[in-house]
């Protein structure tokens, strides 16, 4: 099980969500990830989930 970090950002730079979360793989964290944003209501905004290893799993501007 892997450490995944998900993290919301307003126009200005203002972080307004900052979670994190486990998941079995990359795949599962993704689905995990957009679940969160379509529950918080940011799947518009600009937001990056990445691993523990920095490895950038979701990203939109």
């Amino acid at each position: 099980m892997g450490n995944y970090k998900l993290t919301v950002f307003d126009k200005s730079g203002e972080t307004l969500l900052d979670e994190s979360f486990e998941a079995d793989s990359e795949q599962e964290a993704k689905v995990i990830g957009e679940q969160i944003l379509k529950e918080k209501n940011h799947l518009d905004t600009t937001h990056r989930c990445t691993s523990s290893a920095g490895k950038l799993i979701l990203f939109h501007r």
